[in-house]
Order: structure tokens, then sequence, then C-alpha cells
């Protein structure tokens, strides 16, 4: 049986979890692949990644590459002579770098696939109010997303969990599937399941500005999820209108309440202790919200400081 010794690529919070949970597990880690280091914040300061952060910490060889098909990298990566590559959240290799080691390249993917495939699959599982979801490993191929199943694990969806409440139960259910897949591989006897393919799977399309805004006139269910899909980040977000003022709003906690009734679609109902906003079945309570220029806070906070008149309108 030989020994696994493994490359580990990965780059935000996610991928950290997992790489923790490998190194714990007394796995050979010979090296460590992260986002090149840049500028982030009104200062601009430069931020590594949550991954970077970890490997100094454990003292693991670092690479940075900005270009996974440059000489100099390759013939770094070649010379830690891994036998494994695990990919977390990390971006598209090059076929060179996927084929390199012995037993392949195999990812952690956040979804059941193939259902979800793509950049934002825990978001998208809850925006579109799915009740389960779960995480795969499968071998890297060089399409996105469709290599050759090994394991998946499967969760429930909480009807009002949030996007970050269920990033962090997919991290510790995706260390165990990551552990168990690299059991699998160090003993010889992994068996794969070829993806179906058909136009029914779902994706996970890259989260912007245009996906995050808030359509006051879907449906209530339809909007809680929305907003608890994108919370905490990046948050669904929309306009409010008062009068003159008009302000772009971060929604980040909603509760939705079936309710016949009379309202314009988007009109803003609130008294000093809440704020409801009237949708075609119903309303959707706001929990906690973000005025520019302020911090995040709840609904009765914001109240405190501001008043609405009755002709306020959510666009």
């Amino acid at each position: 049986m030989e020994k696994l010794r493994i490359v580990f690529m990965g780059t935000p919070e996610f991928a950290v979890g997992i790489l923790d949970t490998i190194y714990k597990n007394n796995y050979e880690i010979v090296g460590v692949i992260t986002a090149a280091d840049k500028p982030a914040g009104r200062g601009q300061k430069i931020k590594y990644s949550a991954v970077k952060e970890y490997a100094l910490e454990k003292n693991l060889r670092l690479l940075q590459p900005t270009n996974l098909k440059d000489e100099s990298f390759l013939e770094e990566l070649k010379s830690l002579n891994a036998n494994l590559q695990v990919v977390v959240a990390f971006r598209m290799l090059p076929e060179v770098v996927w084929r390199m080691p012995k037993f392949g390249t195999f990812n952690l993917h956040a979804s059941l696939l193939p259902e979800y495939r793509g950049a934002a699959p825990i978001n998208w599982a809850i925006i579109n109010g799915e009740t389960k979801t779960g995480v795969t490993t499968f071998f890297i191929d060089d399409k996105i997303d469709t290599g050759a199943m090994i394991l998946s694990d499967e969760i429930t969806i909480g009807k009002n969990e949030t996007a970050g409440e269920l990033h962090d139960r997919l991290m510790n259910l995706g260390s165990t599937t990551v552990v168990k897949t690299l059991e699998r591989i160090k003993n010889g006897n992994v068996q794969t399941t070829i993806q179906s393919e058909n136009p029914e799977i779902k994706t996970a399309y890259k989260l912007n500005r245009e996906n995050c805004k808030i359509d006051w006139t879907k449906s209530g269910v339809e909007i809680h999820n929305l907003v608890r899909g994108l919370s905490p980040y990046p948050a669904a977000w929309c306009f409010f209108k008062d009068n003159e003022q008009e302000w772009n709003i971060k929604i980040y906690e909603t509760l939705f309440e079936e309710e016949k009734h009379n309202h314009t679609v988007g009109l803003i109902l609130s008294s000093k202790k809440e704020m409801k906003i009237a949708v075609t079945d119903g309303f959707i309570k706001i929990l906690s919200l973000q005025f520019p220029g302020k911090k995040r806070m709840t609904t009765q906070e914001l109240l405190n400081g501001i008043v609405l008149s009755e002709k306020a309108i959510a666009l």
C-alpha cells in the first residue's frame, strides 16, 4: 500500500476546514497551492487567502502561482513528488496539472452532482428552495464539475437556513467525505460513477449584481429564499424610496407571512417595532438589513433612528 503524498489546492474559508481535517488525520501534505495575494478593502492592504493563513500557521510548503501553465510553477509542482491532488474551491486546472499525480486529482464540490455545477452551489440550492443538498468528491476532467464521482453525502436544508449556516455544515460534512475518499484511494478500492447528463440539471451560476436584486413581484417564498440564499454574503439588495429620497439597501434576514391584502406590491409598512413589505401573496417581514454607509442592524435598531412615511416603497 503506497503512502499518499498530497498537494492541496484551495483558497477560501470553506477549503480551510477540509485542509485542517486532512492535516489532523495525519496525511502527508507535501504542498499547498492557493491564490496570489491581492489588495483588498479601502486601504488596499495586501490580503492573504484563508488557505495561505492556515498553511503559514502549520508551516506547510506554499505555492501561489498566477499562471498554472507557467513552466517554473510546473517544475516546482513536479518536484513535490505528490501522488494525489485534492482541490476544494480553487479554480479550473489545466490538464497538465490535474493529470500529473499517479492517483489523479479529485475535487470536493458543495452539491449533489450533477446538480448545481458551477461557482455558487450553496447559494443556488437555497435560492431555488431545495430541501436537501450535500457534497460530492469526483476526479477532475477537462470540464467544470463533470468528472467521475467517487462519493457523495447528503444533508437536509432548514426552512429558514441561510447560506452562511449551510456553508459551515457542508464544510464539516465535506471534511468527512474527503477523508473517506482518501481512505478509498489509499486502500485501492475506489469505484466511480459517471455523471448523468440531462437538460433538467440545475446550474450554480456565478452571483452578480443582477441575480442578487430582489424582484418584489415574485412570490413571498421565492423572495425569502433569495434573501437567505445570499445571506450573509453577497446579500440580496433593492432600493427603498420615500418621497424624494432613495437608498440602496441590503437585506439579510426575513420571514414570509402568507396573507391576502389589497396593498400595492412593494409598499413598506413600518411601525416603531417592525417593518414588512407587501408582496403578491402576503408580506415579507424584514428582520435585519443595512442602509448605505451604516453597519448591518436589526429592523428595530433601524427604526429607532429613521421614520418612513406611508408612501415608502421597495423597488
